[in-house]
């Protein structure tokens, strides 16, 4: 069962009341949609229960987006306040909230101690939107987007964001995406298309935050041809809406989830015939985060909970196989878990080398808010 966030305080007290008397309990607080709870819950706690038949797993779903997230910040935060230790042994956050989290002092640096900590590459596990987080997290999975297009639509899609400005004029109406208002696919876009056209995108990811960028000559350039751009697009009603016009034919090209979209297509609600592609210079994806608060009680076994979910085998048949994730892990790990046909499945569009150049961070916050606020007022 998911609670609510605005109840998380209430119901994680009664979940660990009510089983106050039960073997040792592992609480697992993890915000996201209830795919979370339910792969933590499903796939997870039992193959935990088996490495240990006296620790039972209990999992808290806080809420999708960062509210689920800022959910268990809170909730840290209040505890740490009070001088009481955390009730929380494990959680599973978004990357923004995660750099206030470290910067409060509400985690422990675990990260060291985990046997698998070898196996993560990605930067991500060292910055989250400017904030150096490295050695407080480990990633869960690595959430991208990309580009979808219909082959028989779209026979030769632009390759970057300069090609796509000058292809959308030629092309009225088949590009379609969801702005900024319904749904992070858009707004990933967004975000790309700033660093593409302000050429400020190692600057706004990396820091540190330059006041002096956002209303620039060459931010507002970017901003007034993405006005510009708009004119020639299709604008969907959300990240769902977007695959199901392209399943339509209503529009031939857009910015998806990547592990939405291949969900969706091994459900059949998606042609089987359209494609993924990562432009030129890149666009943003995030990842979810292991952490463990600073007062847990249970730091061992959490650690060994992390270890347990960060391992090859767990990231293949779990991450991968179940819910069409990237690896949180480095991907050359899980090659000899994987089927033939699920590596060259997961990587036949966006190879391991296009990820490594074109999977971008989001920008730093302050960045990430003027986009925003930008778009709002200068693009809408």
């Amino acid at each position: 069962m998911k609670f609510k966030t605005l109840g998380f305080a209430t119901t994680l007290a009664m979940a660990i009341s009510a089983h106050a008397q039960a073997e040792s309990i592992l609480n697992v607080a993890t915000a996201g949609s209830e795919n979370m709870v339910e792969y933590v819950n499903q796939y997870l706690a039992p193959k935990f229960r088996e490495l240990h038949p006296d620790v039972t797993v209990r999992v808290i779903g806080t809420g999708p987006g960062d509210a689920g997230s800022n959910a268990i910040m809170e909730r840290l935060s209040a505890q740490k306040d009070a001088g009481a230790s955390a009730d929380i042994d494990v959680a599973v956050v978004h990357e923004k909230p995660v750099g206030k989290m470290v910067t409060d002092g509400l985690l422990a640096k675990y990260a060291a101690s985990a046997d698998t900590a070898s196996l993560v590459s990605s930067d991500k596990a060292k910055n989250a939107l400017g904030v150096d987080v490295e050695g407080y997290v480990m990633p869960m999975f690595q959430s991208q987007t990309a580009w979808a297009y219909h082959p028989a639509l779209v026979s030769n899609p632009p390759k970057s964001y300069a090609e796509l400005s000058d292809w959308v004029k030629e092309n009225p109406g088949v590009f379609g995406y969801n702005g900024i208002r319904n749904g992070m696919s858009g707004v990933s876009f967004v975000n790309g298309w700033m660093y593409a056209f302000t050429g400020e995108a190692d600057k706004m990811m990396k820091g540190p935050f330059d006041p002096s960028l956002v209303g620039s000559e060459k931010w507002n350039a970017a901003l007034a041809d993405l006005k510009e751009f708009n004119k020639n697009v299709t604008f969907t009603p959300g990240n769902a809406g977007t695959l199901d016009m392209l399943n339509r034919g209503e529009i031939g090209i857009g910015p998806v989830w990547v592990d939405m979209f291949y969900s969706w297509q091994a459900d059949g609600r998606v042609n089987p015939e359209i494609k993924l592609m990562l432009p030129e210079p890149g666009m943003p994806g995030q990842p979810m985060h292991y952490v463990i608060p600073e007062t847990s009680k249970q730091r061992d076994l959490a650690v060994e909970f992390i270890e347990l979910a960060t391992s090859p085998e767990v990231q293949a048949h779990g991450i991968v196989e179940q819910f069409n994730w990237y690896p949180g892990i480095d991907a050359k790990y899980l090659e000899s878990e994987l089927s033939a046909d699920v590596w060259d499945k997961l990587f036949a569009d966006i190879t391991p080398e296009d990820l490594a150049t074109k999977s971008l961070s989001f920008p730093l916050v302050g960045y990430f808010d003027a986009i925003l606020t930008s778009y709002e007022r200068d693009v809408e």
